[in-house]
């Protein structure tokens, strides 16, 4: 089983926001971003950099409750921009906030939005993904190549899996709680990785509260497909019925699931 280390996801905040800012150059950053819903490509940039400054200053500071975050929320007015300031303004962030989550230290204590988790850590691993799927929002809008690494990929549909299968989002919404009912389990299946990276998980439905673990078993439905398309998939940035991945089994539970889990 493949795990990362707090140190490599001080790494990856830094290596995603410089990937993400490579996209950009020479883009029309009032491109539509279609797995963003209403926004364009600068206004994708601008809600990145700026939630990396913010989780810098709340790491920074030690803060004990949520800082203002209208600057990565209300993105109005901001469609477009130039490659050439937005890029090197991005890549910046990541590196700010990698440095200060390093100085910090995973066991910083410091407010986070989950109950019971007060961390630097939570920021390290968020930020990782929450800019590697952003950099895979502007890359499909842009039409450039996508690829994530083995390591970050496997790691953040772990993070997916753990925050979905919080009891905290069923009170976030409610609706998800339609999922669950016997005989409804979900197997993801990465083809293209060596049989040591355990890049397999099952998503068990049948009881009160989602579970989910890394294993190989059958199930209610099976998506099987590279490990990138997987990811892409499986964080609503594809649709499992493209093409790019195989779905074998009950798909209209695959498409009910999907469309209750989707965050990032």
């Amino acid at each position: 089983m493949i795990g990362m280390t707090f140190a490599q996801w001080c790494d990856e905040v830094a290596i995603q926001a410089e990937l993400m800012a490579a996209h950009l150059a020479g883009a029309d950053l009032r491109a539509s971003v279609p797995s963003c819903p209403g926004w364009t490509v600068g206004q994708l940039v601008r809600h990145v950099g700026a939630g990396h400054r913010w989780a810098e200053e709340t790491v920074r500071t030690r803060a004990s409750a949520p800082l203002p975050d209208t600057a990565l929320r209300d993105l109005s007015g901001r469609e477009d921009g130039d490659p050439a300031v937005l890029g090197p303004w991005l890549a910046e962030g990541g590196v700010r906030l990698a440095d200060t989550l390093r100085a910090a230290g995973p066991q910083a204590q410091v407010w986070t939005p989950l109950p019971g988790r007060a961390d630097a850590a939570f920021y390290a691993r968020r930020f990782t993904h929450e800019t590697l799927m952003h950099r895979a929002d502007a890359a499909l809008a842009l039409g450039v190549p996508f690829t994530a690494g083995e390591t970050v990929a496997v790691d953040a549909l772990d993070e997916w899996m753990e925050l979905d299968s919080l009891p905290v989002m069923l009170d976030l919404k409610p609706e998800r709680r339609a999922l669950f009912g016997p005989g409804r389990t979900v197997h993801l299946h990465a083809t293209d990785v060596a049989p040591e990276v355990d890049a397999e998980w099952v998503v068990d439905l049948t009881g009160e509260v989602g579970t989910w673990r890394r294993a190989h078993a059958k199930a209610a439905v099976a998506v099987r497909g590279p490990l990138t398309e997987l990811l892409l998939t499986v964080y609503g940035r594809r649709s499992p019925h493209d093409g790019t991945v195989q779905v074998l089994g009950d798909g209209e539970l695959l498409d009910f699931w999907l469309a209750r889990v989707s965050f990032g």
